[in-house]
């Protein structure tokens, strides 16, 4: 009688989570991560709220943060080297740029310290991997959120009180696109260096200096149209982050690059680079906490 028991209770009991081994290293379980979809949010409210907590102005570096360096590129860009910034005033202009650098650079930051930062939690309970970088992604819509919301309260100035010419198309409806490009490319690149940093920490100061470098590879601080030379031009086009931003500041500006195979190149770059980054950090997460 006692072994029935056993049997039945066997069989009558369902399994609410099942753990099993990926079929290939492409995969990603979108099931899964949907159900831990409150476990996301917890990493973004985490994300959000530690951040600045300990701080006195708290949020509001949020806002102070674009300003200053705004202002600095107005004196050294501006005001010393005098780069063009294609007709339109200089605070405008450079917050165009600041708002989608700054959500970029940011995202990659921490997308790229994954495993080692987390490797705590890593070792003590199973949820996919992937939730903890996707919660750095989405938690720093909110900041890309309060800066983009500065440069439209400057772009509303210029267009209402001043003279300045403001030639915005309906490019501008493409920003959401633009921001899920530029949240996947972040994506790749940060899941792909915080795979390869489980083994060689040097490659997250490495990381560090490389972000400062790019942005200047990038058309954040002066227009791509400023590149005369034919050879140089193709290079920076070569950059993946180059259509999206120019695409944006043609769309709410109406100026910059806009060439479509441009925005196209971008978009198969993401694709490439998610596809290898999600390879990449699936081979590592089976057995990175024994390096980390």
């Amino acid at each position: 009688m006692r072994t029935n028991f056993i049997i039945m209770a066997e069989i009558e009991q369902e399994w609410t989570t099942e753990i099993r081994p990926k079929d290939s290293l492409l995969s990603v379980d979108f099931k899964e991560i949907w159900r831990y979809r409150d476990l996301m949010m917890l990493f973004v409210k985490r994300n959000i709220i530690t951040q600045y907590k300990q701080t006195v102005l708290g949020p509001l570096w949020f806002l102070i943060q674009p300003m200053m360096t705004t202002v600095m590129y107005m004196v050294v860009f501006g005001g010393i080297a005098k780069i063009s910034t294609d007709g339109l005033p200089q605070p405008l202009f450079y917050l165009a740029g600041i708002s989608f650098w700054q959500y970029f650079a940011d995202c990659l930051g921490k997308t790229s310290n994954t495993f080692v930062s987390n490797a705590g939690i890593f070792g003590k309970v199973y949820f996919p991997r992937l939730v903890t970088p996707l919660s750095d992604v989405i938690s720093n819509l909110l900041r890309f959120g309060i800066q983009f919301g500065l440069f439209l309260v400057v772009y509303a100035y210029y267009a209402l009180f001043t003279d300045v010419q403001i030639h915005t198309n309906w490019y501008a409806l493409m920003l959401p696109i633009l921001v899920l490009m530029l949240a996947g490319l972040a994506l790749g690149f940060g899941i792909l260096f915080s795979s390869m940093t489980t083994k060689y920490r040097d490659l997250q100061l490495l990381l560090g200096f490389f972000v400062s470098l790019w942005m200047y590879a990038t058309p954040v601080i002066y227009p791509l149209s400023t590149i005369t030379n034919e050879t140089l031009r193709l290079v920076m086009q070569l950059n993946p982050l180059t259509g999206i931003v120019e695409f944006f500041k043609y769309g709410m500006l109406g100026v910059g690059c806009h060439e479509w195979w441009m925005l196209g190149y971008s978009f198969g770059f993401m694709v490439v680079l998610l596809a290898i980054g999600i390879v990449v950090f699936n081979k590592v997460q089976k057995s990175f906490m024994d390096t980390v």
